[in-house]
């Protein structure tokens, strides 16, 4: 996945590459809930929190905007290659590694003692997604932020179905956890409403759901390579119907930005 803060939904000076077309919605709501933060706050740098951050494809910007990282990841190999990639972006002295999980995420960090948490990629994987979030806001400071970011169920379905596999769509559709199939790698996808409400349950303020990768998934890519503009293009209609609760139910995953009381 390539660097996030390289490439955003409002501001472009290269082509964008495939794998950005997929994160520059998140890293723009991301980005945007950390400056205000910071100017409430009156701070140029915030603790953050990556759970499940792997080796760093949002901990790394997020620490070349000045702010303090910890990432908590389950995998040594993962946190290794975070430790490397720290240190070639020359801010290994603002990200820490550590690990551990969400599930026992009190083991390693502290409770309140973050301006921010991202759980990006986390809650499919989880046996109880509702403590995970609850996790996820305990470990926030009054008036700090939560970026949720999981698979959305809608994405999974249509992807199937222009596949070809119907019954797989439909098994999707009615499955508990959104899965297709025993063969599904993806153990649990969400609705909108489903991550919302997880949120809020956690006592969290929903400030944004944006869908994410609602058309990048789709579209052929020797098209976006290929056509003069089109990288660009896409970039700007992802952006534009991020917001739209219509396209929610379509997008592969679904990004919550939810606040803590305070």
């Amino acid at each position: 996945m390539s660097d996030p803060s390289r490439v955003s939904g409002r501001e472009a000076t290269s082509r964008p590459s495939r794998s950005s077309l997929r994160t520059a919605v998140v890293w723009d709501v991301l980005k945007d809930a950390l400056d205000r933060r910071a100017a409430d706050l009156g701070k140029d740098s915030l603790d953050v929190l990556d759970t499940g951050g792997g080796s760093g494809n949002f901990a790394v910007p997020v620490a070349r905007l000045g702010h303090r990282v910890t990432v908590v990841d389950p995998s040594p190999n993962a946190l290794f290659a975070l430790e490397r990639r720290a240190a070639e972006a020359g801010v290994a002295d603002r990200v820490q590694g550590v690990q551990g999980d969400i599930r026992g995420l009190f083991d390693v960090v502290g409770r309140e003692a973050f301006d921010s948490v991202l759980c990006h990629g986390v809650l499919e994987y989880v046996d109880d997604p509702a403590e995970g979030v609850r996790n996820a806001a305990a470990a926030l400071r009054p008036g700090g932020s939560l970026s949720l970011l999981a698979a959305g169920l809608g994405g999974a379905v249509l992807a199937r179905a222009l596949a070809g596999h119907f019954t797989e769509a439909r098994h999707a559709l009615g499955d508990p956890d959104g899965r297709w199939g025993a063969g599904d790698p993806v153990p649990r996808r969400f609705t909108a409403d489903q991550l919302t409400g997880l949120a809020a349950d956690a006592g969290l303020d929903v400030g944004s759901v944006h869908g994410v990768r609602i058309f990048a998934d789709l579209v052929p890519g020797v098209l976006v390579d290929t056509e003069p503009g089109a990288a660009e293009a896409l970039l700007k209609l992802e952006a534009a119907a991020a917001e739209l609760a219509s396209f929610h139910a379509i997008a592969t995953q679904l990004h919550v930005l939810g606040r803590k009381h305070g």
